[in-house]
């Protein structure tokens, strides 16, 4: 697509401590989708009381359509869907202390959809850098721009409008969206108890500033290994820039990554499935409208029970993140991330026909590294093989996934470690 024929982009100063603190909320991507597995619950305990929290505060993405009409339960319509999840900095009641001061801006800085395809048996959730330049389709409050950071929807518009820029990008449609505020990812991650981290040497960040379980701030300070983050200090540590990879915005991404696939890790096991406390806490919370705003597409509760059922069934080796592809090296647009059009044409295609697909040998993300396996027992030796049996020839694979190249990511399955930033 073409972006050089654009007006310059709007600059915004703001303070930077808010701009680290809106990257955070990214992870309420997958979160908000797996979260709709606790909805299965609800039922049993009051849906109405649940439909009526959400319905009260919804909003129709779909505006130019005239009523919005809700697109039927996942289950009965046996396909797939696209949930766009969005996070502006726009919450009033926001701590300065903690996301610095607002300058009157509202900026969607967190754009993540998740698709699931039709037989429900993969999930591919795209994070889109907040400085993506593209093109922006005409909105309430806008007109069609050729190119501009893609943060630059909501004050176009609000959620209809980064609903149709995101649309028009992609090439998807997207039926259902969410937008949550700062303080979501806190409650989210207090419902369901914590989630492991690994790093691989201390972490620390001076920059970012959190809330322990006394109310006191700390700065950030995590020592190497395993550390089980909730509430501010998992945010702290999704907050951090300076503190991982090489000390860029983008290098975040590989850390909400690995933090989203400890938490669906942690929601698809028996341990979080079978706590019906936690799953109606993080329902709770999904339906409070200080932390979520859902489309009124998404306000039912047969819907997000179908929606969760399909979430449940797949394979955790089968649910993907993915940034969108970019590059931060063209110079008509110095601190901006310009899209690497082909690896974006090749991601989408895929996405659209519900192909599967790995990764190739460069998606390892900066600032992270695979977890390593359990080494092997040296006192058990494995079996040679009997010379008199002969070998099994290896049968072709005419059913593997085409390689996608030029896109970092990783499954959820996958078990990474984020690696500290070195001056």
């Amino acid at each position: 697509m073409p972006v050089k024929t654009s007006p310059q982009p709007t600059r915004h100063a703001r303070n930077p401590n808010a701009r680290a603190w809106s990257r955070v909320l990214s992870l309420v991507g997958i979160v908000a989708a797996v979260a709709l597995v606790s909805t299965v619950s609800i039922a049993a305990v009051g849906a109405w009381t649940f439909t009526s929290k959400v319905e009260e505060n919804a909003v129709d993405i779909h505006p130019e359509q005239g009523e919005e009409q809700a697109p039927p339960a996942i289950g009965a319509l046996e396909g797939g869907f696209n949930v766009l999840v969005v996070a502006a900095d726009n919450d009033a009641n926001q701590s300065q202390d903690l996301y610095g001061e607002r300058d009157g801006a509202t900026l969607n800085d967190v754009n993540m959809l998740l698709h699931v395809s039709q037989d429900h048996k993969t999930a591919v959730a795209v994070s889109f850098p907040r400085d993506l330049i593209i093109a922006h389709p005409e909105c309430e409050k806008g007109d069609a721009m050729s190119a501009a950071p893609i943060n630059e929807a909501w004050g176009r518009g609000g959620l209809p409008c980064v609903v149709a820029t995101v649309s028009e990008l992609t090439g998807l449609d997207i039926q259902y969206a969410v937008s949550m505020t700062f303080d979501a990812v806190i409650a989210l991650t207090d419902a369901i108890g914590g989630v492991p981290i690994c790093l691989t040497g201390r972490v620390t960040d001076d920059n970012v500033v959190y809330p322990d379980e006394n109310g006191v701030l700390q700065h950030l300070d995590m020592p190497a290994g395993i550390t089980e983050v909730k509430g501010g200090l998992a945010a702290g540590f999704l907050r951090s820039r300076h503190g991982v990879g090489d000390g860029g915005d983008l290098s975040r991404i590989s850390s909400q990554q690995q933090y989203l696939s400890s938490l669906v890790r942690k929601m698809k096991s028996n341990d979080t499935l079978g706590d019906f406390g936690k799953l109606y806490s993080l329902a709770n919370v999904v339906a409070d409208p200080q932390y979520f705003t859902l489309s009124t597409s998404l306000t039912k509760v047969d819907t997000m029970v179908s929606m969760a059922q399909a979430l449940r069934t797949i394979d955790l080796n089968n649910i993907t993140f993915v940034q969108y592809p970019g590059t931060t090296n063209d110079p008509d647009y110095p601190g901006k991330v310009v899209p690497t059009v082909d690896a974006a044409d090749q991601l989408f295609a895929l996405i659209a026909a519900d192909q599967p697909f790995t990764l190739g040998a460069d998606s390892q993300p900066v600032g992270s590294t695979t977890e390593p396996t359990a080494p092997t027992d040296p006192t058990v030796p494995e079996a040679p093989a009997d010379p008199s049996v002969p070998a099994e020839p290896a049968a072709p694979d005419a059913g593997a996934a085409p390689v996608l190249d030029g896109v970092t990511g990783s499954t959820a399955q996958q078990e990474t470690c984020a690696v500290p930033f070195e001056d």
